[in-house]
């Protein structure tokens, strides 16, 4: 039976950088306010206003075909994890496709929010197992930045901007890969983190311009709230079904949302902190960008062999985990 594995990852983040001290000068907040709330202290920003999230996407598919030595003909589908889409329509993946010099390769959109990543990379495993696709890219790529309100001090501290990739193939060897996922939507989290406007509900206007509805709202108490609970829970079922304990996982790799909901889920799960990976404070939240450039960025630390565990939350609400073994 055919196996699915991430045979390579690359990622990008743009040069502009958005500090905490900047960002007093725009919005009533302070570096200690933000660090102490959310542990960020800086984040990457794409400064270029032409450029939208498939600028970045492509820099990442880019750097991943160079470095696992893949032309851009070998790439049989690529899946886009996005809430920052460069259009309502064309997809943001047939974008980069066309970037990228993908012409054979076939490609959509998944909007999962924060956890666009692991559930696209549960597609990806899918397809490879079935053996309908071969060479499956997974691109996370998120311009946060273009629906952060920078009056907004609750908010804007939170986001920056980035994108990461991963190509998944099949394997033989069972023992290594994507072994397993779980996951979960609840409607009802509608209303405590979405955009208000914009969409066929409330389509743009001058009233929806003027009120501010077209940038991210979320209710931080209630999703700090099921954010914790549910990657807790999420992580633990994951573990639970595949016979692991803590001491069985090299890492556990959290969407950076938030650094005290990352430290709340690694205490509730007995993880001790050098088990996690964070990188939050010089990233800030990428949603669905988050985990795989953390990945890459952390990758020096993996090994071969090494079980670890994926887990996200985000609007919808939308959320899971994914145990991985580490085969790079």
């Amino acid at each position: 039976m055919l196996h699915a594995r991430i045979s390579g990852i690359a990622s990008y983040a743009p040069e502009g950088i958005l500090d905490n001290d900047m960002l007093s000068k725009i919005v009533d907040t302070n570096d200690e306010w933000i660090t102490t709330r959310v542990g960020i202290k800086t984040r990457h920003i794409l400064e270029d206003k032409d450029k939208g999230s498939s600028y970045m996407g492509a820099k990442a598919v880019e750097k991943l075909l160079a470095e696992t030595g893949n032309k851009p003909e070998d790439i049989d589908l690529l899946i886009c994890a996005t809430s920052n889409p460069d259009y309502r329509f064309p997809s943001t993946a047939s974008v980069i496709l066309h970037q990228c010099g993908m012409t054979r390769a076939y490609g959509y959109d998944v909007e999962a929010a924060c956890a666009g990543f692991i559930v696209c990379l549960q597609e990806a495993n899918a397809y490879v197992r079935s053996g309908l696709y071969k060479k499956v890219i997974v691109v996370a790529a998120e311009k946060m930045s273009s629906m952060v309100n920078y009056k907004d001090r609750s908010t804007c501290p939170l986001f920056g901007d980035g994108a990461g990739a991963v190509l998944v193939e099949p394997t033989d060897d069972e023992t290594v890969g994507i072994m397993d996922g779980v996951f979960h939507v609840d409607g009802s989290g509608r209303d405590y983190l979405l955009m208000k406007a914009g969409g066929s509900v409330r389509p743009a206007s001058h009233e929806t311009v003027d009120a501010d509805e077209h940038y991210v709202y979320q209710d931080g108490r209630a999703v700090y709230k099921h954010a914790v609970t549910n990657m807790l829970t999420s992580s633990l079922d994951v573990m639970q079904r595949n016979n692991l304990t803590v001491d069985d996982i090299a890492y556990l790799v959290p969407h950076q949302a938030n650094l005290r909901i990352i430290e709340a889920v690694a205490a509730k799960a007995n993880v001790p902190m050098e088990k996690v990976l964070v990188n939050i404070e010089h990233t800030g939240n990428t949603s669905a960008a988050s985990i795989p450039l953390c990945l890459d960025e952390m990758k020096h630390l993996l090994k071969k062999g090494d079980k670890v565990i994926l887990t996200a939350f985000g609007a919808g609400f939308t959320w899971g985990a994914m145990y991985i073994v580490w085969d790079l």
